[in-house]
């Protein structure tokens, strides 16, 4: 019998990816990074799509709907015209957690982005996926999601997910102690 897996989706936002003007590198730099994270094993399922609402809104809510746990996207949180995944979180999911966008604006600031004060980065919940939007430039996932992913397994345990536990080498996951 084998075991069912967990379920990541990531999602890449960008009008010159989705278009082949560059190879997507923002969502192979989530997948090595959560796998760096993670003991239990999980299936990704990534997704690529231009800066569109309706495009970006399919994607997340396919992804839910298929079990994803986790939903990471990256790219379109800055302030330029066609950055617009903010306002599409706010309009498919139930519950914003502004503090991973407070956590990772500041992680970001302490290594040395002046510019992290112009990210919106948020997550919230999407039926009981955890979705967590990430810059969209490759260097800085890592920063950020180093910020938030101690208390992603968790938010996933409140939700009803699947238990997901952390490489102890590269990442200590925070669970409340049962006294």
């Amino acid at each position: 019998m084998t075991a069912i897996r967990a379920k990541i989706g990531i999602v890449t936002i960008s009008d010159r990816a989705s278009q082949g003007v560059y190879a997507d590198e923002s969502g192979p730099a989530i997948e090595a990074a959560l796998r760096d994270y993670l003991a239990t094993p999980c299936e990704f399922d990534k997704r690529l799509v231009a800066d569109e609402p309706r495009l970006i809104a399919s994607a997340l809510r396919e992804l839910a709907a298929g079990g994803a746990c986790l939903i990471c996207t990256t790219g379109g949180t800055g302030p330029a015209v066609r950055d617009v995944t903010p306002e599409v979180i706010r309009e498919v999911c139930s519950k914003e957690l502004p503090g991973f966008g407070e956590q990772m604006r500041a992680a970001s600031l302490r290594a040395g982005v002046p510019t992290a004060i112009l990210s919106r980065q948020t997550a919230a919940i999407l039926d009981r996926s955890l979705v967590v939007t990430l810059p969209g430039k490759p260097a800085s996932i890592r920063v950020c999601l180093d910020a938030v992913f101690p208390a992603i397994p968790y938010c996933i345990d409140l939700l009803g997910g699947p238990r997901l536990e952390g490489n102890p080498a590269v990442v200590q996951v925070f669970r409340p102690q049962v006294k």
